[in-house]
């Protein structure tokens, strides 16, 4: 069966703003009170926060299952319509000096974030849609199409977050927010406009 994908990016803009904020009051708070160490200003950013959602992918699965009973004579078939979410994740806690190379002559910061983790698939079965063929359908063989849609959705969910356009666009969400977050407390310590860039492991630097 083919498979509708749709993509939305209102949810990491919300995140990435939101863990800017956070990461300006946690610096204020909890920040270096010298100042005198960029890339410890820069981990204090991140000091509250454990995993960050920078981007959420929203999928609708088309599933089939069948089932027989009675040595074949009740056949049923089910085609279900699930809403999922996948979410696209960083582990904050892996961030450390080690990731961070801080240039005073230019006033520029590398970041290398660790790999990007991709959430369990959060099915909506509960506004699911199914379509039902069969003359009589037990409760018990609608239970069982109904696990088994379950399941080959999924695994389809697994797969399609996959998609090399949805990995991209969350890697770029997720460099997107990481700078956001970075910029504004290096700022407000004084170090006045500081370049940030980021990428992942693996990736060249920018």
């Amino acid at each position: 069966m083919a498979s509708a994908l749709s993509e939305r990016r209102a949810p990491w803009l919300l995140t990435g703003g939101a863990l800017a904020l956070a990461g300006f009051f946690a610096w204020q708070l909890y920040g270096p009170q010298d100042h005198g160490d960029p890339i410890t200003t820069s981990l204090a950013a991140f000091e509250k926060a454990n995993r960050l959602t920078v981007f959420s992918a929203q999928l609708a699965l088309v599933s089939a299952s069948e089932d027989e009973r009675a040595f074949g004579m009740l056949k049923s078939r089910q085609v279900a319509v699930i809403p999922a979410r996948v979410d696209y994740t960083i582990d904050l806690a892996q961030m450390d000096q080690r990731r961070m190379k801080w240039d005073a002559a230019t006033k520029h910061l590398d970041v290398t974030l660790p790999p990007l983790q991709l959430s369990r698939p959060n099915l909506d079965e509960a506004h699911a849609q199914y379509l039902r063929e069969g003359v009589w359908i037990t409760g018990t063989a609608q239970a069982k199409l109904t696990r088994d849609n379950t399941l080959v959705a999924e695994k389809q969910a697994a797969d399609q977050a996959r998609n090399p356009a949805l990995l991209t666009l969350a890697r770029g969400a997720a460099k997107d927010a990481v700078r956001q977050n970075l910029a504004i407390p290096l700022q407000v310590a004084g170090y006045g406009a500081v370049e940030v860039t980021v990428h992942f492991e693996g990736e060249p630097a920018p």
